[in-house]
């Protein structure tokens, strides 16, 4: 979800409702945006950060395991294959993660949203 940035014209072309009934319904659904929102970078930024720790593990374990250089699988050294084929199973792994994730905090957002 994406919300239109504050002093974009799309924020400010928006109607302002001035009625106070409807003022603290806005406030709340303002707040369960800004909490999606928020929930949803946290997520991004921890699977990031994961995605680069695990690849930088793949290097460290070519750095200090000399033996992978020496090691051969079908013609390759399995340092090659370690770094060329078996970061695509990692990375593919954290974004079915991820969705999975996020796609169950946007479930979350919307039982929220439909309760009112």
């Amino acid at each position: 979800m994406t919300a239109p940035r504050a002093g974009s014209p799309a924020a400010s072309a928006r109607p302002v409702s001035r009625n106070a009934a409807e003022a603290p319904t806005s406030d709340i659904a303002g707040v369960y945006v800004r909490s999606l929102i928020r929930s949803q970078l946290r997520l991004g930024v921890v699977f990031a950060v994961g995605f680069a720790a695990a690849t930088a593990l793949f290097v460290l374990a070519i750095a200090f395991v000399p033996e992978l250089d020496t090691t051969f699988v079908l013609g390759v050294p399995a340092s090659w294959l370690l770094l060329g084929v078996g970061v695509y199973p990692l990375a593919i792994t954290v974004a079915a993660l991820y969705l999975r994730a996020a796609s169950r905090n946007e479930a979350r957002y919307r039982s929220l949203t439909e309760d009112e």
